[in-house]
């Protein structure tokens, strides 16, 4: 009889473990993107620009708060699935003082916290679900294997990329060449497939951390609510694959949290904490001080334009870029070889990775393949970098190397400058968003425009 009902007991035992083995095979299953990089590549290229980082923005010097982001994370690092842990990578965790919504994860670990982010925050699960996010990124290693797509035309060190592509901003810039536009946008401002896999890989990370996953849906719900049409920068850079909070929460159904996380006590600590600190600034004037008092162990190279610019010449020059293209340009015009996108201007007119007149040109990786969808996306990331750049009214139709192209003109200011930008596209064969981003001051425009058709009808693509 013992033996009997042992059986009957374990037979009973046996579907729950069944249904229990089958929920837990649901999980959705992430496999990395293929990426030409290494892990210790990773490790190499985050470090550099993280450094970067720390010299441009304004780390919080506050022990508390950095304990406090720290011990999230670190609870969050020892979560991650053994498959995708990469020795090489070392997770550090550091809190930016500024107030916009964000957080940025650095390939091989560095992860920086905006400010903003600990302070709207709702939960301590809304944190850990930003930063879940982030941690996917890196495990998943989408930074390089974005880099890894790079096609030819996308020109420069790795890098500027990154770190332009994260601080962004600057000071209200007229157009920013070096990082902060083009190659970052593909690079970095990742795919809508890359954003699905790190909600769902963040999930699952969460779980395994002892958070709800639904916090994470529920933090992206009011980040969208209270930023309005567009969203913060955070959202600009992650864009929402669509479904967002409806498949973070289906997949937060067939998770199991052990030992939940319902002592919040560190969480209302810490938001207090900050109210009692000064108001945080804007990325905007945290960068404008880092350029008048240089952070100690690094400082910025080169100079602002000057301002003393001569007009284009009206001989031109033919540019070769290693049987990528060809364009003629003002003969009086250089090329900045600092830039990580191919830039022509005048002396007087580029320093710093920004230029007030002249031209640059790059590629962007398109993945709608319709060429006014992926200018609307190239304009809406230009505009990250220039806060107070007009929307487009409609687009002109144009011939670029014969194939169907865009053109359309924004106005742009900062506190010292009134210009406009036109933005010429045109979609490859490959897929590819071919672009030129031409500058000149409003006063000028005019005369400038003329240069700026000529220069687009003489290039030539090697598609």
């Amino acid at each position: 009889m013992k033996r009997s009902s042992a059986r009957c007991r374990a037979t009973a035992v046996l579907p729950i473990a069944l249904a229990a083995a089958a929920l837990l095979s649901a999980q959705t299953v992430i496999t990395p993107p293929s990426n030409s990089y290494t892990p210790a590549q990773d490790v190499e290229l985050g470090q550099k620009a993280a450094q970067e980082m720390r010299e441009q923005l304004p780390i919080l010097p506050d022990e508390e708060v950095r304990s406090y982001v720290e011990g999230v994370g670190r609870r969050l690092a020892g979560a991650i699935p053994r498959e995708f842990q990469h020795s090489e990578f070392h997770y550090t965790f550091e809190v930016v003082n500024v107030r916009e919504i964000n957080a940025s994860a650095l390939p091989g670990g560095p992860m920086f916290v905006n400010r903003g982010m600990i302070e709207t925050a709702k939960t301590e699960g809304g944190i850990a679900g930003v930063m879940a996010h982030e941690i996917s990124h890196v495990v998943l290693r989408h930074g390089t294997a974005q880099a890894s797509k790079a096609a030819p035309y996308e020109l420069g060190s790795v890098l500027g990329q990154i770190a332009g592509a994260i601080i962004g901003g600057g000071w209200g810039q007229v157009v920013s060449g070096a990082s902060q536009f083009g190659f970052g946008t593909a690079f970095l401002r990742f795919s809508r497939e890359f954003e699905k896999q790190a909600d769902i890989e963040g999930s699952h990370i969460m779980a395994a951390a002892g958070y709800d996953p639904r916090d994470m849906a529920n933090v992206f719900r009011t980040i969208e609510q209270e930023s309005g049409p567009g969203g913060p920068q955070w959202l600009s850079d992650h864009p929402n694959p669509g479904n967002r909070v409806e498949y973070i929460t289906q997949e937060a159904k067939l998770l199991r949290v052990q030992n939940p996380v319902t002592d919040t006590r560190a969480f209302v600590g810490v938001q207090a904490h900050l109210k009692g600190l000064p108001k945080a600034p804007t990325t905007e004037e945290a960068v404008k001080r880092s350029q008048r008092t240089p952070n100690a162990g690094g400082s910025r190279t080169g100079s602002r334009p000057s301002g003393r610019v001569e007009e284009p010449s009206t001989r031109f020059k033919t540019y070769s870029e290693a049987n990528l293209f060809r364009v003629s340009v003002p003969s009086n015009w250089r090329e900045w070889s600092n830039s990580n996108t191919v830039t022509f201007a005048p002396d007087g007119a580029y320093g710093e990775g920004i230029f007030t007149h002249g031209i640059e040109l790059g590629l962007a990786r398109n993945e709608s393949h319709e060429l006014q969808a992926a200018t609307d996306e190239l304009v809406q990331s230009l505009a990250q970098q220039n806060p107070r750049l007009s929307r487009p009214s409609g687009y002109d139709r144009i011939t670029i190397d014969g194939q169907r192209g865009l053109r359309t003109v924004l106005s742009n200011s900062s506190d010292s400058y009134r210009g406009r930008i036109a933005v010429f596209s045109t979609v490859l064969r490959n897929g590819n968003l071919f672009y030129a981003v031409a500058v000149a001051p409003d006063d000028q425009f005019g005369a400038y425009r003329d240069v700026f058709d000529k220069i687009v009808a003489s290039l030539q693509i090697n598609d």
